[in-house]
C-alpha cells in the first residue's frame, strides 16, 4: 500500500500541539467504495473530543479525524456504478477527512454543484445533514411551529436556523454568547427572528414572550446540563427536544419528571457518525433532493446559505483547532489541502 500525507495525532491523543502533518497509509477502494482526493475538510467540535480521547470512531472506521471533505474521485471499486474518475464530489465520512485521500461508500458522496467552491462544498456535509436530521426526521417540525436552536452561530446551528425558515417556521429564536454573534444571526437572510444570550438573559423567558406564553415546539440542544431546566421550561405541549451533544456535561443532578408527562414532551438523541451505511444513504438522499437544490454559498441567492468562518491552509491545523475550541466562530472553519 502506498503512503499518503494526513494530520496525524502524536501518541494518538493528546492537546492541539499534538497534531502535525505526517505519513499514512493510502486507502484503498473496496467494491462498492470510491477514492476521493481532498481538496478541503471541514472542521467539527467531534474532532475535538475525538483528538483528546474522549470520542473514538466507530469500529472499521479510520482513526484519521474528520467526517466531511470536497475533491475528485480519483478510484472506484468494481460495483460502483454512479460515479467515474475525474467526478467533483463532497461528501460525509465516519472519519479520514484530514488527510489527502479518503474511501467512502459510493452512497456518501454527492456531485459537487457548479456554483459552489471546494470550501462551500466541504462545509455542508456534517454540518447540513445533522441539522436536517435533528429538526426534520426526529424533531418532526411542521410549518407555523415554533422552533429553539441552541449554539445558533455553529455550523450545525445556522443550518437548523435556516432549515427551520425553509420550512416555513414562524419563531425561529437561536441563543449564542455574544451580541455580535446574535446581530450576525438575526442579519442573515434566513436567519433567526428572534435571539437571546444566553449567559445575561433568560431564554426560556424569552421564549414565552416571544411566543405569546406557548412556548416552542421544536429544541435543538447541543448543550445538556445547562440548559436542561429552561428548554423543558421552553418547550410547549407535545413539544419535541432532540439532543446533539452536551458541551455543559451530561448530567443533570435532579429535576421534575412532571412537565415531560402533562407536556407531554418527547426529547430524543440523535447522533449522525455511528449510524448503518443503510441510514446514511437514506438520509443522504433525501438531502440531496430536498434541501441540496436551494443551497448556494453565503454570496448566492438560495434560501439556505452556507457561511464560512475562515479558511485555514491544512499545514495550519493547530490554528484552525484553537480558533475552534476559542468558540470565535461565526459560521464554517475549513481547512484546503495544499
Amino acid at each position: 500500500m502506498s503512503s499518503m500525507q494526513a494530520v496525524l495525532i502524536k501518541d494518538g491523543k493528546g492537546p492541539i500541539e499534538n497534531l502535525y502533518i505526517g505519513e499514512a497509509d493510502k486507502p484503498t477502494p473496496k467494491a462498492d467504495e470510491v477514492l476521493v482526493k481532498i481538496k478541503a475538510f471541514g472542521l467539527n467540535r467531534m474532532d475535538v473530543s475525538q483528538r483528546e480521547g474522549r470520542y473514538p470512531p466507530p469500529p472499521g472506521i479510520s482513526d484519521i479525524l474528520g467526517v466531511e471533505f470536497s475533491g475528485h474521485v480519483v478510484d472506484i471499486g468494481n460495483s460502483v456504478e454512479r460515479w467515474t474518475i475525474g467526478d467533483e464530489v463532497f461528501g460525509l465520512a465516519g472519519g479520514g477527512a484530514y488527510a489527502e485521500f479518503i474511501v467512502v461508500p459510493e452512497t456518501n458522496v454527492l456531485k459537487k454543484p457548479g456554483h459552489l467552491s471546494w470550501v462551500e462544498a466541504a462545509s455542508l456535509p456534517e454540518n447540513f445533514l445533522t441539522a436536517y436530521q435533528a429538526l426534520i426526521l426526529v424533531g418532526e417540525m411542521k410549518e407555523g411551529e415554533d422552533v429553539l436552536v441552541h449554539a445558533g452561530a455553529s455550523g450545525v446551528g445556522v443550518a437548523a436556523i435556516q432549515l427551520a425558515r425553509l420550512h416555513h417556521a414562524k419563531h425561529v429564536i437561536a441563543t449564542a454568547s455574544t451580541s455580535d454573534k446574535l446581530n450576525w444571526l438575526r442579519s442573515l437572510p434566513s436567519g433567526a427572528t428572534h435571539t437571546a444570550n444566553y449567559k445575561t438573559q433568560d431564554f426560556a423567558a424569552e421564549v414565552k414572550k416571544v411566543t405569546e406564553g406557548k412556548g416552542v415546539d421544536v429544541v435543538i440542544d447541543f448543550v445538556g446540563q445547562s440548559h436542561w431546566h429552561k428548554n423543558i421550561d421552553s418547550l410547549a405541549v407535545d413539544g419535541r427536544m432532540t439532543l446533539l451533544a452536551f458541551l455543559s456535561g451530561a448530567e443533570v443532578p435532579s429535576f421534575n419528571l412532571l412537565p415531560i408527562l402533562f407536556k407531554r414532551l418527547r426529547i430524543q438523541g440523535s447522533t449522525l457518525r455511528s449510524r448503518s451505511k443503510q441510514y446514511q444513504a437514506d438520509l443522504i438522499k433525501k438531502f440531496e433532493e430536498n434541501i441540496l437544490p436551494h443551497i448556494t454559498g453565503s454570496e448566492g441567492a438560495g434560501k439556505v446559505r452556507t457561511y464560512i468562518h475562515k479558511v485555514y491552509p491544512w499545514t495550519e491545523i493547530q490554528e484552525a483547532h484553537r480558533e475552534m475550541e476559542a468558540n470565535k466562530n461565526s459560521g464554517k472553519i475549513i481547512a484546503e489541502v495544499v
